[in-house]
């Protein structure tokens, strides 16, 4: 099979992180809201997301080392597949039961999405030029192309519900003739599935791979607990990937506050839900789009703070400090409130822009291939654990600045952590491609997560 060049990977990688973000962004704004016209209080809710969490942190590390086993291409396409049907329940669904079901099958589809892509576009690279091949190029390009999915699936997914209400008020006719099983919010989800299916159909067409050696159901029962127990072995004996882990959960901290709060303080600023879905989804693409510019820049942020590891410390000290901004606009109140809540949300959003392809560079060259897929499963593992406390806590905190601040706090506790690594390690004083055993601090060389 012909390699494809660093290009077209790069092309293709982009198109399908965009296409499987799109969905997300679709149906973000309206999910708080939707859950609660479905009777869901916020307590319930944030149960609801610890469901999708907790999924994802029981299935993410098999799923990693089933992509690592089985190949990149299967696991995407099986995660198109359960997202679709989860965002079909999401959408209908009326009971809790139902709600639950839909947010566990999202959970397994983000589990099982977690990493085969990216992974899949390292390892392109690395057969097309080598294990020293650039790679921050292309995994900036990829978050781009998610923020700036999310940013144009929040605009559409918060502004349907409003226009269905506009003019003839074709949402309260939908909501009449389906004896109330289709909201105006349930329209996002609605189209977020249709877009789900485009998505597996691009992954099983436009993601090549080598073929892999022949394989049994007995034998992928061994092997990828064998992977799994790698990656958890590589979790601690690397102290660059250790403070990877940690940030990510400070990181999926600060994304579950904002996730499960901004929603319910948008419709408490407008005073109603649908404008606030509207209110919400501009907020949110403001900080997808930084987000994708942030992580366009993450090269540059790179050569002018003179390494990975201070690029990602600016980035995520950076969202920090729009957190903490955003925990003050809580104690404002009407339009005054709006524009240094969009700057709290710019700033989060960018420096996690910016803190991601230079992070996870970092962690591609401290990996091999044979376990790619699960040193990312390990990572986003962290961040969803993390976040699934997080909204539990932030949940149960009195209304106010207080959990907004824990989360910025958290996010600068991750920030710190990697004071010392930019100080003294090894990538401090040049910003070009790093070289094998080069990125994990003094002495530490790529580990095959599979080996001995």
């Amino acid at each position: 099979m012909r390699t494809l060049d660093p290009s077209a990977a790069r092309r293709r990688f982009a198109t399908v992180t965009f296409l499987f973000w799109l969905p997300v962004g679709l149906y973000l704004p309206a999910q708080v809201l939707l859950l609660g016209e479905r009777g869901m209080g916020l307590a319930a809710v944030a149960g609801l997301f610890a469901v999708h969490s907790l999924t994802v942190a029981v299935l993410e590390l098999p799923t990693g080392g089933l992509s690592d086993v089985v190949g990149r291409r299967a696991v995407l396409a099986a995660a198109g597949a359960l997202n679709t049907a989860a965002l079909v329940l999401l959408a209908l669904g009326t009971s809790p039961g139902v709600l639950v079901l839909a947010m566990a099958m999202m959970g397994a589809g983000r589990a099982l999405s977690s990493g085969p892509d990216e992974a899949w576009y390292v390892d392109t690279v690395q057969a097309h030029s080598g294990r020293d091949a650039e790679l921050r190029t292309g995994l900036a390009r990829g978050g781009t192309a998610s923020a700036t999915a999310l940013a144009l699936g929040t605009l559409c997914g918060g502004g349907l519900p409003w226009l269905l209400g506009l003019g003839s008020d074709v949402g309260a006719r939908l909501d009449s003739v389906t004896s109330g099983l289709v909201l105006p919010l349930s329209v996002p989800p609605l189209l977020g599935s249709a877009v789900g299916l485009v998505f597996t159909a691009y992954v099983l067409t436009a993601l090549p791979e080598p073929p892999r050696p022949p394989t049994t159901v007995r034998g992928v029962l061994r092997d990828v607990p064998a992977t799994v127990l790698g990656g958890l072995r590589l979790g601690v004996g690397s102290s660059l990937v250790r403070r990877v882990l940690l940030s990510a959960a400070a990181a999926g901290t600060a994304l579950a506050t904002v996730e499960l709060l901004a929603p319910g303080r948008s419709a408490d600023l407008t005073g109603a839900p649908e404008s606030g879905a509207l209110l919400f989804a501009a907020l949110a693409c403001t900080g997808f789009v930084c987000t994708a510019l942030g992580s366009h820049c993450a090269p540059l942020v790179a050569r002018l703070t003179g390494s990975g590891e201070r690029g990602v410390l600016a980035g995520l000290g950076l969202g920090a400090a729009g957190m903490a901004l955003l925990g003050v606009t809580v104690l404002w109140s009407g339009p005054t409130a709006l524009v240094p809540a969009a700057a709290g949300y710019a700033l989060v959003y960018l420096g996690f822009g910016a803190a991601g392809p230079n992070e996870n560079e970092l962690l591609h060259h401290r990996v091999d291939s044979a376990g790619r897929a699960t040193a990312l499963s390990v990572q986003s593992l962290a961040l969803q654990l993390a976040g699934a406390l997080a909204g539990l806590v932030a949940g149960a905190l009195p209304p106010g600045p207080l959990p907004w601040l824990l989360g910025g706090s958290v996010l600068l506790a991750g920030a710190l952590l990697w004071a010392r690594a930019a100080a003294t390690g090894p990538r401090s004083r040049r910003t070009g491609p790093p070289t094998p055993g080069s990125t994990g601090g003094a002495g530490e060389a790529p580990v095959p997560v599979t080996g001995p």
